[in-house]
């Protein structure tokens, strides 16, 4: 039952933290910071202990909960998964941690939505109930309605709204195909069950398989989000507080990139490869016009996000390239992505509570004032544009390989993707912190606890950089689909 005490411990904190709040909003806080480092701990210790194991099912609980429709509590976890989860406990850790000055307002209520938005993300990443999927598909959007609509900036109602609708009206057609499956694959087998496990090889028409397939892929492609799916995410992120944006860059967006993995490519495979040369082509365009559009930003936040779609681009393009060094390269994008923009979220939080401005015209010159945190936005942008020895590079030099494999034109013009995400982040190095600048500035540099933070993920993508192997080896437990 160790999955389910993931989530209850998530819930239980979420709760918790809010009661307490109205006494101390210090003891909120510890709360839960603690319980985010607790499952964390939990999912390193299930890590080392699973790593020379052959099993691709590490742990599988199941429990019927309304057995006439086929609905149970399913719960199971993969390589896959397991990964997904570490990333969300750590980036959460570092969420609560980040917010501990920023957030002096409705303190128990700002957590609680935080834990729970975490607690749905979780679900997501380890049931295996597709009627349970959508249940914290959509449990992961009231909370972040919250998070942009009551802690963001100036726009942030306007923000959450769109958000809000986006995403919505992608988890409805997401529905629609779970029944639809669910009614195909009862009326085939005279079995009605929303177990994913069972859905799989379900037998249906071609045509039937696209339509269902693409009702979970523009799910999926909105939360990505693909390009033409894209326009919520700018101004969310630019709004968002920062633990928002750490959240929404480095955890909600890959649920969308998990979705394709986990369910669009093993439950749909010939609908998939069909689609294939377009999801690919969406994805060049997103690296591209993403990018293209990040080197045209002045607001610092809103830059930072459009490189969010152009990176996220790599996973599209990898996904749909059907081999494993492809998958394994998206698997490594979804973790060193979170990392390295989470990073910068963070560092634009703490720069904003410095200077308030995120205009980079207002910027530049800030190297001799606040050389810790100029030394960190190097590395961090450095591992952007995909520097050897950071993550990041092992990334997308994966993706590229496997894509390489299934379209080389195509792989051509996401390799200018990198030329250009060269320029954008040597863009914000010139901008923010060697330009010429008329104001002055008298600035702390990196207080104590935002140093903890920093040298964590410091720590992190160079351990991706120059030791990937803990982790392609665990991504190597999934459903690969061949074309």
């Amino acid at each position: 039952m160790i999955l389910l005490v993931l989530l209850l411990i998530l819930f239980v904190a979420a709760l918790l933290s809010w009661i307490v709040a109205a006494k101390s909003n210090l003891l909120c806080r510890w709360i839960a910071l603690g319980s985010l480092l607790i499952n964390l701990v939990i999912v390193l210790v299930i890590w080392v202990n699973h790593t020379t194991t052959a099993d691709r099912w590490w742990y599988n609980f199941r429990v019927d909960w309304i057995p006439h429709f086929g609905i149970s509590l399913h719960l199971a976890m993969d390589g896959l998964s397991l990964l997904m989860v570490a990333l969300t406990f750590f980036l959460g850790a570092l969420s609560v941690l980040i917010s501990w000055k920023e957030i002096d307002k409705r303190v128990g209520f700002f957590h609680f939505n935080l834990l729970f938005v975490l607690c749905g993300i979780t679900g997501v990443f380890l049931t295996m109930d597709l009627f349970l999927f959508y249940f914290f598909w959509e449990m992961m959007l009231i909370p972040m309605y919250f998070l942009i609509g009551i802690w963001g900036h100036e726009r942030r109602e306007y923000a959450a709204n769109k958000f809000f609708l986006f995403t919505q009206a992608g988890g409805l057609l997401m529905l629609l195909a779970i029944l639809g499956l669910y009614f195909v694959h009862g009326a085939n087998t005279h079995v009605y069950t929303f177990d994913y496990f069972d859905l799989l090889n379900t037998p249906m028409e071609p045509g039937t398989a696209r339509w269902l397939m693409l009702g979970f892929l523009i799910a999926f492609l909105v939360k990505v989000p693909a390009v033409p799916f894209h326009t919520w995410l700018p101004d969310a992120h630019t709004e968002a507080s920062t633990a928002g944006s750490v959240v929404l860059a480095g955890l909600l967006l890959k649920t969308g990139a998990y979705g394709i993995l986990r369910f669009v490519l093993p439950l749909f495979p010939a609908a998939a490869v069909e689609i294939a040369p377009l999801a690919m082509l969406l994805g060049v365009i997103g690296i591209l016009y993403g990018a293209m559009l990040a080197y045209a930003q002045t607001d610092f936040k809103r830059l930072i996000a459009y490189t969010s779609v152009s990176h996220m681009g790599f996973v599209l393009l990898g996904a749909f390239a059907f081999n494993e060094i492809a998958y394994q390269g998206v698997v490594m994008q979804m973790i060193t992505h979170g990392i390295s923009t989470g990073a910068l979220f963070i560092i634009a939080g703490a720069l904003y509570e410095r200077i308030h401005t995120r205009n980079l015209k207002q910027m530049g010159g800030l190297w001799t004032r606040l050389p810790l945190m100029g030394s960190a936005v190097m590395i961090f942008v450095m591992g952007s544009l995909g520097l050897p020895g950071l993550g990041n590079f092992i990334a997308e030099f994966l993706v590229l390989l496997g894509s390489w494999q299934a379209n080389q034109w195509l792989t051509v013009f996401a390799t200018i993707g990198l030329v250009v995400a060269t320029a954008y982040s040597l863009r914000i190095m010139q901008k923010v912190f060697f330009g010429p600048c008329d104001r002055q500035y008298t600035l702390p540099d990196l207080n104590m606890r935002e140093m903890v933070i920093i040298v964590a993920l410091v720590i992190v993508i160079f351990w991706l950089g120059f030791h990937p192997q803990p982790v392609l080896n665990t991504s190597q437990n999934i459903n690969y689909v061949v074309r």
